[in-house]
């Protein structure tokens, strides 16, 4: 005779026919149900209580650049909301896939958070050939803004528009040489871009570590050219220190009303550089969403406005959905310059 307790009778299991469990499968099946009820419930309260120690913002990139300035900016203003520090750590190194990959790794808590632009988010998974890390498996939080780049020229090239830039490579093959932020960044491959559509012209990559060391030669006269955000190097180009023959943004940017864009040059020449805040993997999409929602906030703000123009950015603060939406627009348009330009990384 078996026990009542070894087997669960028939009739005991309703709407349930032919199928008889252990005592012990039973337990297990209830567990399993109340867990996945309750797992709802917990994600709410985690999100309800974040944050409650301080959340780290890895910047991918050196201190100095938008990169870096903009997430500074929008740490301020959540630092402030939730009397939780938000600090910014630089941690630079193989065009931002350092600092991706250590957020990539992290725990999943929303304590750890990465802020980048495009090259580890967009760009590089068209230049290695293996990373350590899979951006589209972050969970996107939000774009902060926008900042066009700007085609910037040393004024010892007697060259003041585009055109004449243009005339001026072809008459000197290989004697200019133009600074990026390292390989595979938008300035990198904003400078490739040019040569190509430009028709061909031979021009000397010099990558760097960042905006600063590269604006640093760049002011020095080391190198000649350089495709940049302009938040960073408009106030070179009001002193005079350096020239803006064109912006790539789709349109004509209010701080420089007399610069033209790049397309109304070269049709179809759009370069702009973005700002984007993800986290880890499985994240908790209430924490994202919530997130996502104070740096629209944040963005907002008069203090904010006007940081960002003079950043000469452009505020977005969308979604979480909207921006995995952004990042794959963007990705596919990077994706066809580096074919197009045979854009290898170093």
């Amino acid at each position: 005779m078996i026990a009542p307790s070894t087997v669960l009778e028939e009739s005991a299991v309703p709407n349930m026919p032919n199928m008889r469990l252990s005592a012990k499968s039973f337990a297990a099946l209830v567990t399993t149900v109340l867990s996945a009820i309750a797992f709802p419930s917990h994600a709410q309260d985690s999100a309800a209580s974040w944050p409650s120690k301080p959340v780290r913002i890895i910047v991918p990139f050196p201190a100095g650049g938008t990169a870096d300035v903009l997430p500074r900016f929008v740490s301020e203003r959540l630092t402030a909301k939730w009397g939780q520090p938000f600090l910014v750590e630089n941690r630079a190194g193989a065009a931002g896939n350092i600092g991706a990959e250590a957020v990539f790794k992290a725990e999943p808590d929303g304590y750890t958070l990465l802020s980048a632009p495009p090259p580890p988010l967009v760009i590089n998974p068209s230049l290695y050939a293996k990373l350590a890390f899979d951006p589209t498996q972050f969970v996107t939080i939000s774009v902060l803004a926008e900042v066009p780049n700007v085609f910037l020229l040393h004024p010892k090239i007697p060259a003041n528009s585009v055109r004449e830039a243009i005339a001026y490579a072809k008459a000197n093959p290989g004697k200019l040489n133009y600074a990026s932020q390292g390989s595979g960044s938008t300035s990198h491959l904003t400078a490739e871009l040019f040569k190509s559509m430009g028709g061909g012209l031979t021009i000397t990559h010099v990558p760097y570590k960042g905006t600063a060391p590269a604006l640093t030669d760049l002011l020095g006269g080391q190198v000649e050219i350089m495709f940049d955000n302009l938040g960073v190097s408009l106030q070179h180009v009001r002193s005079g220190k350096l020239k803006a023959l064109a912006v790539a943004s789709q349109k004509r940017v209010a701080a420089l009303p007399d610069v033209p864009t790049m397309a109304e040059i070269l049709p179809g020449f759009v370069s702009v550089a973005w700002y984007g805040v993800v986290a880890p993997p499985k994240t908790s999409p209430a924490i994202a969403e919530k997130l996502s929602a104070a740096i629209a906030e944040s963005l907002k703000t008069p203090e904010m406005r006007k940081r960002l123009v003079e950043l000469s950015a452009e505020a977005v603060g969308n979604t979480p959905a909207e921006m995995s939406a952004y990042m794959r627009q963007d990705a596919e348009r990077w994706r066809n310059v580096i074919r197009t330009a045979n854009v290898k990384a170093d």
